[in-house]
């Protein structure tokens, strides 16, 4: 899932091609994807795009007459900017906006059809998607430690809870985790001082470090390689690899349809966390401590 920096960037490659711009035409290619009838999406032709932000993970364009469509990329979904004339991927296309200069076309991969589109009107009615996460880059440290401990939960669930904090998902959840040497699975409420501050620290230098670095890659392109797993990244999607900060295998715990990854030896002790799965496939035999020597 695209989580806040990628999304950022996203903002900051449509503001600088379709602010200012009417919309030329709008298709609905498929009827998934379109979550509101009311306004109809045809009300956006003919209106000039007025901003466009981002809202914790959702993409919100502003148009004219105080209408806002609202994005949401989920897991699969992605963007492209189609240059006039272009032609868009029919296969995975879900919706194709058309301004003078390109056409920005929604894509999803896959069958679950999880993105979506909303149109609304009015400010009260935008409000409704705002979940009520802190955005940690716009808070002072004091504000970031009422905010995650107000609640006892482990610290993979804090950071990725749009409750608590906004634009933060389960990839840049592992890499503050870990350059704040923290264990995904401590409680908000027994960590120390030191360590709150630590971790408010790491999240702001790793989300700000990623957005500058996306923002490199696009290089005032359209970005168009989008993904969770990215060289460079510290730990996650790194499963069995060596941590870049003291050579241990990096570990995982698999959930759903996700998995935390991690360095035991530099957040949890050497102490690996245990997978369900794997322990009920090996019992006694799961690994409970890193070895020395990995």
């Amino acid at each position: 899932m695209p989580e806040l920096p990628d999304v950022d960037v996203y903002v900051s490659a449509l503001a600088a091609r379709i602010v200012g711009m009417p919309v030329a035409g709008v298709t609905i290619a498929s009827p998934f994807v379109l979550r509101t009838a009311v306004p109809p999406i045809d009300a956006i032709v003919g209106r000039r795009v007025l901003r466009v932000h981002r809202l914790g993970k959702r993409i919100v364009v502003d148009l004219e007459g105080d209408l806002h469509l609202v994005v949401h990329l989920m897991i699969a979904g992605r963007l492209r900017w189609l240059a006039a004339g272009g032609k868009a991927p029919a296969r995975i296309a879900l919706a194709r906006i058309a301004f003078a200069g390109g056409t920005l076309v929604l894509t999803e991969a896959g069958t679950k059809r999880r993105a979506s589109l909303h149109l609304v009107e009015g400010e009260a009615a935008l409000a409704a998607f705002d979940r009520g996460g802190l955005e940690v880059e716009a808070i002072d440290a004091a504000a970031f430690a009422a905010r995650l401990t107000a609640e006892n939960h482990t610290l993979k669930r804090a950071l990725t809870d749009p409750h608590t904090f906004a634009g933060i998902g389960n990839a840049y959840s592992d890499e503050i985790l870990h350059r704040a040497k923290l264990s995904p699975l401590a409680t908000t409420q027994k960590l120390t001082p030191e360590a709150v501050a630590g971790l408010y620290t790491a999240a702001r230098e790793v989300l700000a470090e990623w957005r500058a670095r996306l923002t490199a890659e696009a290089a005032g392109g359209f970005p168009e390689k989008v993904t969770a797993f990215r060289d460079g990244m510290a730990v996650h999607g790194r499963f069995g690899k060596p941590c870049p900060a003291c050579g241990a295998p990096v570990q995982r715990i698999v959930y759903a349809e996700n998995e935390c990854n991690y360095c035991a030896r530099c957040q949890t002790g050497g102490r690996i966390l245990a997978d369900r799965a794997l322990s009920r496939l090996l019992h006694a035999s799961f690994p409970r401590v890193l070895d020395d020597g990995g």
